[in-house]
């Protein structure tokens, strides 16, 4: 076990398909992987559960509510491999919310196979000619999506979210030490070149550590990182399945906060 504010991470990248089942067995052989590597944390790309390049109607079908197989089978991977498994889900809304959508939704599961926290993907991929929001319903803005290890504050985002950076600014202001972001980063012309830039510039800003898991070629563009939160990159991945590690360390950034408060400094506040 690491000493108190230390905690070992992996980002785990591979392409995940139509086949729940197969997803499944596939994310347990990379978890099963990352925590021989010491992985306390083990961050999944965003629609592990079920991927396609352009989502449409097919996603219906597929969602689960969270007491479903795919997140049972998520929660009984985190415990039989002691780790915190953060992974992107289709979950049926539920209740009175319209049948014909679902939500993207990040589910956080501990080594106890609990939930440790749930996030619902806010900000919908409605651009580079995708339309997210024709099947994914937007999570709700009052989310507090953060779960601790060993003292370490772990924040969660989906994706899209990363341009939006109020969003990840109000994360690091309610006291997260680290922004996990598992993706789909749909590729095309420039779009690995935003994605490195965008996520370095989320750490730098906010002196935060980000760790990012995209999926693997062809339906992401890869580029799965971990940066420091002087934008330093920690290990990266290039657009083949792997896993990067990584280990994140409260006393470094202290130190990197010191020298430079930006966060303690700033001017405005997010308001809802």
């Amino acid at each position: 076990m690491a000493d108190g504010g230390v905690v070992d991470i992996a980002v785990v990248q591979f392409s995940p398909g139509t086949d729940t089942v197969a997803n499944l067995t596939t994310l347990r052989e990379e978890v099963r992987a990352a925590a021989a590597l010491g992985a306390q944390v083990v961050i999944a790309p965003e629609y592990a559960m079920f991927s396609v390049l352009h989502l449409d109607e097919r996603a219906i079908p597929a969602a689960e509510p969270l007491t479903g197989p795919f997140v049972n089978g998520l929660r009984g991977i985190a415990a039989e491999f002691g780790v915190h498994l953060v992974a992107g889900v289709i979950e049926t809304p539920g209740g009175d919310r319209p049948a014909d959508r679902v939500y993207n939704t990040l589910v956080a599961a501990s080594p106890d196979a609990e939930f440790a926290a749930v996030y619902r993907k806010v900000h919908l991929y409605d651009a580079f000619a995708s339309r997210e929001s024709d099947v994914v319903l937007s999570g709700p803005l009052d989310q507090s999506p953060a779960f601790t290890v060993n003292g370490v504050v772990f924040g969660m985002q989906t994706c899209f979210d990363l341009r939006f950076p109020e969003g990840i600014r109000r994360i690091a202001a309610a006291g997260a030490h680290v922004l996990l972001l598992p993706a789909q980063w749909i590729p095309g012309p420039g779009k690995v070149d935003q994605w490195t830039t965008l996520l370095r510039a989320r750490a730098i800003e906010n002196t935060i550590y980000v760790a990012a898991a995209d999926q693997a070629a062809p339906r992401g563009s890869g580029a799965s990182m971990v940066i420091a939160p002087t934008g330093a990159i920690l290990g990266e991945l290039g657009d083949q399945p792997g896993i990067a590690t990584a280990r994140i360390d409260l006393e470094h950034l202290h130190e990197v906060r010191t020298t430079n408060p930006s966060l303690s400094l700033r001017r405005y506040t997010i308001s809802e």
